[in-house]
């Protein structure tokens, strides 16, 4: 399973943190580098070549929003996502591909990344799925609707024993080990819809 490296870019070490926390469960996204002033960007992009660069648009400034344009010139293979703590003009925010607000849960995030990384590298997370049985699939959809174990086996009639046999089996193919991963997975391979999640 593909690694992708994320380089966050955020003046705020409060945000830094949140962001940390977001991506620290997802086994698929691994945050290799954390600046706070863009003086630093492209050391970080020579040393670690991310595959998502995740950015203030406040730090490039009204004088230097061509960094990004640059970046993504001379990177192209990096997705820069822009980072909007508060109104941007957007004018500042026309050379990325997506972005992330203060607003978005960590689901959405998650959500926002894996899109465009899968618009990216369509094997991303993709050749998982043919792995899972059936019924691993079927505890995967509930897991992600967020149900119990006792839930699971209600509806599925089935042990709870069984169900957290299935859901091993799960993490032990896919590389992921939290709920929120797995729902993001189920989201990638259009086993749920984003409505079943978000209720």
């Amino acid at each position: 399973m593909k690694i992708n490296k994320i380089v966050i870019a955020e003046p705020s070490p409060i945000v830094s943190a949140g962001l940390l926390r977001f991506f620290e469960d997802l086994n698929q996204l691994q945050v290799v580098s954390v600046i706070d002033n863009v003086d630093d960007l492209n050391d970080k992009m020579i040393v670690y070549n991310p595959d998502v660069l995740i950015v203030n648009p406040l730090m490039m400034g009204y004088t230097n929003n061509n960094i990004i344009r640059q970046i993504n010139q001379n990177y192209p293979d990096t997705i820069c996502v822009a980072l909007v703590t508060t109104f941007i003009d957007k004018s500042l925010l026309r050379y990325f591909k997506e972005i992330i607000e203060l607003s978005d849960n960590k689901q959405r995030v998650a959500n926002k990344i894996f899109n465009l990384i899968n618009n990216n590298d369509d094997s991303m997370l993709q050749n998982e799925s043919v792995d899972l049985s059936n019924r691993e699939t079927d505890v995967l959809i509930c897991v992600a609707k967020g149900m119990t174990n006792k839930d699971i086996s209600d509806m599925l009639n089935i042990s709870v024993h069984t169900v957290v046999t299935h859901r091993k089996n799960i993490v032990k193919k896919t590389g992921i080990k939290s709920v929120s991963g797995l729902t993001v997975y189920a989201l990638l391979n259009n086993l749920v819809e984003e409505s079943d999640i978000y209720e």
